[in-house]
Order: C-alpha cells, then structure tokens, then sequence
C-alpha cells in the first residue's frame, strides 16, 4: 500500500477512485484509537482516516 498511496489519494479525494476497494475501513479522528488496536490485531488492514 505505501508504495502507491502518493498515486492513489488523489483519486481516492477527488472521487475518480472508491475508496472501498483500497481501504478495509474509514474512521473519523475519535476513533484512531480503536482502528490502530484494529490493525494490530489484524481485523483491519488499511484504514482511512476521514477528517
């Protein structure tokens, strides 16, 4: 995922690109927390962020 992130997140942003098909989950701020345990213990992959 980091090596195409740079090329992905604009797409993602502008809406040309659905996010759900390159995120598990998104999650607001408040709730970093819980998706970083999440990942931790592998019941999420990659997570975005929506602020």
């Amino acid at each position: 995922m980091r090596a195409y992130i740079a090329h992905l997140m604009p797409a993602i942003l502008d809406g040309t690109a659905n996010p759900g098909r390159i995120f598990d989950r998104s999650v607001n701020l408040d709730a970093v927390p819980v998706a970083k345990r999440d990942r931790s213990n592998r019941e999420a992959l990659t997570i975005m962020i929506a602020l």
